[in-house]
């Protein structure tokens, strides 16, 4: 088949995809799959090869993917039950000040998002932008900018978030050099996005707390876990994955000790030294009962499910371009764009935001395009971290009405459609345009 065929039959595939998730509605998990059957099919793959392509890809991106975001989520689920992410807020905002509780929120989110799902951080904080606002009288945008900021940025950039953590496997990205880039990128984007463009914005829109929307505050079981105690089992695995990833560039091959730290720095290893030690320190140590921590545990996975199978559907994807020979034409067309890889990454990941929502599908999509460029150019090491924060901060601007983080915010802080954008939608945007420059200059020093 031409080259010019199967280029046709990429641009037809994406179209479909997008008009199944945003027409006709279908899960983008079934969506995906019926895209790439349709793909092996229409360049001429045998159909018992589009079968094993279709199973190589689901569990090759699984045998990674399912383990680190099961794993994430359990972890998180602990933290959001024991009261940590609560800790960590009260702890912040006595240190900083009221003055000063916009950088304390933006800190919060940034730290709590990187074991806990975005939606939910945002939910067990707002009783505290609430609180804040009647106190100081000032917009609830003041406040809950910054929160959201530092909360989008972790969810978008640092993994063992699910998002960083599918297009680090669709690419074969190192994840220590997605931690460390995902925060250089993420720190200013916060920045500016949070507590700067919040200060903006909150007197420029002045919303109050709505009618709907007096919680009460929540009261734990137990009594909140301290502040080191949170942060410790937070950092425990990023710092080893990153030890990981550094001591393949300071250490020989063959030292016993690169050995102990690829083993102990691997997301596997990492993951569950922490959600184990979280277990017993939030849980067992803290008064919950065995049988307690199970069920934290179970709960975890219900919403890590639907992400799972996303993302090895994403997998999918990725697999068939590969092996029906369409993904070699395409990174062959992409490679020969005026483009940067970088640039173009992140502007396709765009597109596909605006056009159907999900942050998750726009990067899995992206990432599944990007593959065979980057088979194509033999990019590796540090740069294919950086093209993940690209793909990420691609799938972040421009959040509008069909995608459900908007209608979230706009619930929960009672503002009007209108207000939503000139807020939230701005704000998405700066985080992506910001976290993508700085990237795309890294990229100048980083081959």
């Amino acid at each position: 088949m031409s080259g010019n065929m199967l280029i046709l039959i990429a641009v037809l595939a994406i179209f479909a995809l997008l008009f199944l998730v945003i027409r006709t509605k279908l899960h983008a998990f079934v969506a995906l799959l019926l895209v790439s059957l349709l793909v092996g099919i229409a360049a001429g793959m045998p159909l018992e090869g589009v079968i094993e392509s279709i199973t190589a890809g689901m569990g090759g991106t699984l045998g990674f993917v399912a383990v680190v975001v099961g794993l994430g989520a359990m972890f998180g689920q602990m933290l959001e039950v024991s009261g940590g992410a609560e800790r960590l807020a009260q702890t912040l905002i006595k240190k900083f000040g009221e003055d000063k509780a916009q950088w304390a929120l933006g800190l919060t989110g940034f730290i709590v998002a990187v074991p806990v799902f975005f939606d939910v951080g945002f939910i067990i904080l707002v009783p505290l932008v609430y609180s804040l606002a009647k106190k100081t009288g000032k917009s609830l945008l003041h406040y809950a900018i910054p929160l959201l900021a530092g909360l989008a940025v972790t969810h978008s950039f640092i993994p063992p978030t699910p998002g960083p953590i599918a297009v680090a496997d669709l690419i074969g990205a190192e994840l220590g050099w997605v931690i460390l880039f995902g925060s250089l990128a993420g720190i200013p984007a916060m920045i500016i996005a949070g507590p700067l463009f919040g200060r903006y914005i909150g007197k420029k829109i002045h919303v109050t707390v709505p009618d709907y929307m007096e919680l009460e505050e929540k009261e734990y079981d137990k009594e909140l876990p301290g502040f080191g105690l949170v942060t410790s089992l937070i950092l425990i695995p990023l710092v080893l994955i990153l030890m990981n990833t550094f001591s393949d560039m300071l250490l020989d091959e063959g030292d016993p000790l690169r050995a102990f730290l690829s083993f102990m720095g691997h997301p596997f290893v990492a993951l569950t030294i922490a959600t184990l030690l979280a277990f017993i320190l939030l849980g067992t140590k803290h008064g919950y009962t065995k049988e307690d921590v199970q069920g934290i545990a179970n709960k975890a996975l219900e919403p890590a499910g639907i992400i799972i199978l996303v993302t090895g559907a994403g997998g999918v994807f990725k697999q068939v371009l590969i092996d029906s020979g369409v993904g070699e034409v395409l990174g062959d067309k992409m490679a020969s764009s005026a483009l940067p890889p970088i640039l173009l990454a992140f502007l396709i990941a765009a597109a596909v935001r605006v056009a159907q929502g999900s942050a998750t599908v726009s990067m899995v999509t992206a990432a599944g395009l990007m593959s065979p460029l980057i088979t194509s150019m033999s990019m590796e090491g540090p740069v294919l971290g950086l093209m993940v924060i690209a793909i990420a901060a691609g799938a972040t601007v421009l959040s509008h009405v069909n995608d459900s983080g908007f209608w979230l915010v706009n619930r929960f802080l009672g503002l009007t459609e209108k207000d939503t954008l000139k807020s939230w939608t701005v704000m998405e945007t700066l985080i992506g345009v910001v976290g993508f420059l700085v990237v795309f200059v890294l990229s100048f020093f980083i081959s």
